[in-house]
């Protein structure tokens, strides 16, 4: 079955401050993890952890490269990877215990949604967080 997103779980994770952990963020200006992150950090509040092979400092946050290296809680795990390389993200933010996993525009692995489903995790698919803040008036 395709995942649907649910807009309230969205308005949730976009309103409830929190930790994301941004997978794929370094600091290549070009690339859309830059400016997302920054409106992640900077239009709603969220603390933002980079996580890139690079291990990068991005936006005065500390990277790390790889979800399990992040000390602290996590509670949602933004994906900018290739969908080829989702799965293992989403499989490293169930056993991260993170909250939730936001899989970016164009980013899409519907059995990696299930399994973090059936783990309990919220899951957003295939959508941009600076596109539903404004969608939904929250900038």
């Amino acid at each position: 079955m395709a995942h649907t997103n649910d807009v309230d779980v969205i308005r949730r994770l976009l309103t409830t401050p929190g930790r994301w952990a941004v997978v794929g963020l370094s600091t290549n200006t070009g690339r859309a993890a830059f400016g997302v992150s920054a409106y992640l950090q900077q239009g709603l509040g969220m603390e933002i952890v980079p996580v890139h092979p690079k291990a990068e400092t991005v936006h005065g946050q500390v990277g790390y490269t790889r979800l399990d290296e992040v000390p602290g809680d996590i509670d949602v795990v933004d994906v900018f990877v290739n969908s080829t390389r989702a799965g293992d993200v989403v499989d490293q933010a169930i056993a991260r215990g993170a909250k939730a996993v936001w899989l970016q525009l164009g980013v899409i692995d519907e059995a990696a949604a299930e399994r973090a489903t059936a783990a309990g995790l919220d899951v957003v698919m295939d959508t941009c967080p600076a596109i539903e803040g404004p969608r939904l008036g929250l900038d």
